[in-house]
């Protein structure tokens, strides 16, 4: 790799800040960490602030006292654990699975995972310092990891995941000031930053791979519909959370959508901030404008 082209991998997106301007070249990731924090304050303005907007966490929660939302995987480990939910964990489950299953289920992981953050800045700071060391796992590794904890659920007769989830651990860290649980998000943070790349979201997080499932036939989706004037920069490639499932819409080895169909992109919009071509766009996966 050329001088050159190792300074454009450790910066995605210069170019396109150039030709865009910055609100468009940041525009998604702007959008993302809107979200992401919005939610956080959702949850944080009750025990901060008296005003109990939405109570609970992100694995179960009431929203202005009325409305019930859970999490499918957690409800999944319940059953597994052989315990019966109560109806409104049901009701909960069915409105979050509902969501999930129209929009895909990795926008989660995207847009209202806090553990996203973490991960995130490693990954910033990986590009930035330069470094390539590590083996990163197979990404399949995270369906094991997912098929593990339901069958501790069963072993052991309760959710026993729920006790070390990043996803909770952080949640309730910064809800109710639980300290201890932070260096288990020092831990992904260091795993990512010093050993794999995307190593806990992309490989190991069975919640991730839980929610891919979840969003197999989801609506959403990013097409790479301008393809045609890619200039193979490889900007996206470099910071996609998930660039395999980028390859087969952009460079098809033959008559191919443009559509990203693969279950593991996280619609995070990051390929279409960084493109200073235009080449990605987000639409549905029926989109007749992205023909094959």
């Amino acid at each position: 790799m050329t001088p050159a082209a190792r300074r454009a991998r450790a910066h995605p997106g210069a170019e396109a800040l150039a030709v865009k301007g910055w609100w468009r070249a940041q525009r998604w990731l702007l959008l993302r960490r809107i979200s992401q924090l919005g939610i956080l304050a959702l949850f944080l303005c009750g025990p901060l602030l008296g005003g109990w907007i939405v109570s609970g966490n992100l694995s179960s929660s009431l929203t202005l006292g009325v409305l019930p939302l859970t999490d499918p995987y957690l409800l999944l480990q319940t059953l597994a654990a052989g315990h019966l939910p109560y109806q409104t964990a049901w009701i909960g489950a069915a409105l979050v699975a509902g969501f999930y299953l129209l929009l895909g289920g990795r926008v989660f992981c995207a847009w209202v995972c806090p553990v996203n953050l973490v991960t995130d800045a490693a990954a910033w700071l990986r590009r930035t310092l330069g470094i390539r060391t590590g083996r990163t796992p197979d990404a399949a590794t995270r369906y094991w990891l997912l098929a593990g904890t339901l069958a501790a659920a069963a072993v052991s007769g309760s959710a026993v995941w729920e006790w070390v989830n990043p996803v909770s651990v952080f949640h309730r860290s910064l809800i109710f000031g639980l300290a201890g649980g932070l260096w288990l998000i020092l831990g992904i943070f260091l795993y990512d930053l010093l050993i794999a790349r995307h190593g806990w979201c992309g490989h190991l997080c069975p919640m991730g791979a839980f929610y891919s499932l979840l969003g197999r036939f989801a609506l959403l989706r990013v097409t790479a519909s301008g393809r045609n004037a890619c200039d193979d920069c490889m900007d996206c490639f470099a910071i996609c959370p998930e660039p395999q499932v980028i390859r087969p819409a952009l460079k098809p080895t033959g008559p191919a959508s443009p559509i990203v169909t693969s279950v593991n992109c996280t619609a995070c919009g990051r390929c279409i901030d960084v493109c200073s071509k235009n080449v990605f766009k987000i639409t549905h996966r029926f989109d007749p404008r992205s023909p094959s």
